[in-house]
Parts: C-alpha cells; sequence; structure tokens
C-alpha cells in the first residue's frame, strides 16, 4: 500500500498540532516554514548589551489553557505557571514549547512557500531559501526548489499569506478567508541595567500601549538581565505599520512613565498578530482540491484555538 504524504505549510502551532495528529495516524508529514525554527509566534530573542546576556519573548507572551488536552500538552512540552492563574510560558523561553512538539517531525526550515504545482492528490511545493524574500518586494528571479507528489496540503499560515497560495487551485477558499481581519503589532524589545519603575505586567485600556512585560522575571529567566516587552495596541500598530523599526522603541518608552537609559532598544514587526474578526469555524477543508487551512484566526486570538484548529483539520483530512 503506498504511504500517505502530506505537506504543511506553516511549523506554528496550528502546523504542530495538525502534523502531530497525522504523524500519529501513520502519514508522512513533511513541514516547510520560513523561520529557522518552528515556532511562529512562540518565538524567542536572543542578544548581548553591556556584558548580559539577553533574551526576549517577543510573539506570544503567554499561553492559556481551556481544555484539558491542550493542558496535557503544555505539560509534556515543560511549559511552568507565570503571574496570574491559568497563565503559562516555555522554560527558558517561548521557543522551547515549538521545539518540543516538533521533535521526530520532517521540518524544512528557512523556506519560503511561493506556490502549488500539480493537481490535487499529486501536490508539489515550490519554495525558495526564506532569506532571499523580502516582504512587499518581488520575489527574487531564482529557480525555486520542488518537493512531492503530496497527497495533499495542508496551510497553516495568516489569511493574507494563505492566499495566493490557494487562489489558483482553490479560488473558493480564498473568498472563504478574505472575511478574517487581523490586527498587526509592533513589539518593542527592551534591556535596561537597573529596573524601570513599572509593574511587571501592564495592559492599559487605550493609548499606544497594548501590553507592557516584564519577561527576565518569568521562570527560568536571568532575573538580573532586566529585559522588557513593550507591545503597541493595535490601532497604534496599525498606524505606524510602515514606520522605521529605529523609532518604535523611543515612541513607546514615551508613553510610559520615565525609565533609565536602555541598553538595548530594538523593535519586531508582526503584520498578524491579533485576530480581530475570526473565520467562525474550525478549519477550511476542500476534499475534492485536497487542500485546507488552519490558525487561531479560524476561532478566535488565542493559541490554544490555534491547536485545536490544526487538529481539527487533521481530523477532516484523516477522515477524508
Amino acid at each position: 500500500m503506498t504511504e500517505t504524504c502530506i505537506a504543511i505549510l506553516g511549523a506554528g502551532l496550528a502546523g504542530l498540532a495538525c502534523a502531530r495528529d497525522l504523524a500519529a495516524a501513520g502519514v508522512a508529514v513533511t513541514l516547510f516554514d520560513k523561520g529557522r525554527a518552528a515556532g511562529g509566534r512562540l518565538a524567542t530573542r536572543r542578544g548581548e548589551a553591556a556584558g548580559r546576556r539577553l533574551q526576549w519573548d517577543h510573539g506570544a507572551q503567554y499561553l492559556t489553557a481551556r481544555g484539558a488536552e491542550f493542558a496535557a500538552l503544555l505539560g509534556e512540552a515543560g511549559a511552568e505557571a507565570w503571574g496570574e492563574p491559568a497563565r503559562f510560558v516555555g522554560v527558558p523561553g517561548m521557543s522551547a514549547l515549538p521545539r518540543a512538539l516538533a521533535k521526530g517531525l520532517d521540518l524544512r526550515a528557512g523556506r519560503h512557500v511561493t506556490s502549488l504545482a500539480g493537481a490535487p492528490g499529486a501536490w508539489v511545493v515550490r519554495h525558495l531559501e526564506a532569506a532571499l524574500v523580502r516582504p512587499g518586494q518581488a520575489l527574487p528571479v531564482v529557480e525555486p526548489a520542488e518537493d512531492g507528489p503530496f497527497d495533499a496540503v495542508a496551510i497553516a499560515l495568516p489569511p493574507a499569506q494563505a492566499a495566493p497560495l490557494v487562489a489558483r487551485p482553490a479560488p473558493g477558499l480564498r473568498a472563504r478567508i478574505a472575511e478574517v481581519g487581523i490586527a498587526p503589532c509592533w513589539t518593542v524589545l527592551a534591556a535596561f541595567e537597573t529596573r524601570p519603575d513599572w509593574p511587571d505586567t501592564l495592559r492599559p485600556d487605550a493609548g499606544p500601549i497594548g501590553w507592557l512585560a516584564r519577561d527576565s522575571g518569568k521562570p527560568g529567566r536571568d532575573a538580573s538581565a532586566e529585559c522588557w516587552v513593550i507591545q503597541g495596541g493595535p490601532d497604534w500598530s496599525r498606524a505606524h505599520l510602515e514606520a522605521e523599526a529605529a523609532g518604535i522603541g523611543p515612541a513607546l518608552l514615551a508613553a510610559l512613565p520615565p525609565a533609565p537609559a536602555p541598553i538595548h532598544l530594538g523593535a519586531h514587526r508582526w503584520r498578524y498578530s491579533l485576530v480581530e474578526r475570526p473565520l467562525g469555524e474550525p478549519c477550511l477543508w476542500l476534499p475534492e482540491a485536497r487542500l485546507g487551512l488552519a490558525g487561531d484566526w479560524c476561532l478566535a486570538g488565542r493559541a490554544e484555538a490555534a491547536f485545536d484548529s490544526g487538529r481539527a483539520l487533521a481530523a477532516a483530512m484523516l477522515g477524508a
């Protein structure tokens, strides 16, 4: 009997959840992701300044578990409680969670998928080295690599990134995901010699700041490093989406009580961060096209929603 082979585009939590369930059912799974490792917004950035090693969880700040299965998964991946009840973080960084979940999976990291060729039941994934691709610019004139054929493809990417991939093979899917709304988020990574007079966490009701956290106060971190994450609110981030990264840190620091001069100040732009208008379905699966989509944007702006969506897509694919 010929082995079933499925490609999964995107190795964030939805893609990993889908891949794990498919692999457990005996399906051969290949994951493609433009990042250097699995995780998506479950990300950790590291650096050094003033002789100190620094790190920040610059994507998802924490996870919550409403269901027993997701709680069990977090326990399996070594997550620990932080701050308020039912908040969990990866240790020693958020990236430890997807790294644990990706063990044993065939992951092609650092690959930017440009298109799907072939036909249902015999899909071919075309991809380039991610370092060659610049957001907002035309793709480089380079012959893409190809993998396949795959019996089916699961796309676990933000709708705006998934849309061009399904435009030719499944235009109906593109029309559906156009209904989804996702806000961007500018994230500032700051470090100080001494602690600012700020609370460990802050979520203002209004203004430029959407979230503030003392990242070095999380479990397993170096508490002497004074690393802080400052996230712009959705409206502020949307209004400053195309601003230069160098100006984002000073702008958001100015919206907070005065702090010592930072020894490090950087910014990361997440174009697709907060789900504002979800699809309202666990996933999308077109059996005739052998294509499906999953992500937190299907259900809600929570990491657990990405997990649930990825598992729902795996179930749909296995049922087909």
